[in-house]
């Protein structure tokens, strides 16, 4: 199947993955095409019910997730964890 996928800057791109393919799979597909790491990605499935599709887990199937061939995702990404960064160096 192929998606669309939209990044907030409103850089659209497509990802081509399998029927059976899971969040992961794509997940994997993007960071391998857009150079984003995997594990700051947040998807969200632009349909009637605007599914967030991380709630199911990278190892759900994306078809169980509601996408299928021609679905809008959005792509969001997790904040970087910055507690390091705020510690007191005195």
């Amino acid at each position: 199947m192929r998606v669309a996928v939209e990044i907030l800057t409103g850089t659209l791109f497509y990802i081509q993955v399998d029927d059976d393919a899971t969040v992961a799979d794509l997940k994997k597909e993007i960071e391998a095409q857009q150079k984003l790491p995997q594990d700051r990605l947040i998807l969200f499935l632009d349909n009637k019910q605007n599914h967030l599709i991380n709630e199911e887990g990278d190892g759900a199937s994306l078809v169980d997730c509601g996408v299928q061939d021609g679905s809008h995702i959005y792509l969001f990404f997790d904040p970087l964890d910055t507690d390091e960064s705020s510690s007191d160096h005195s």
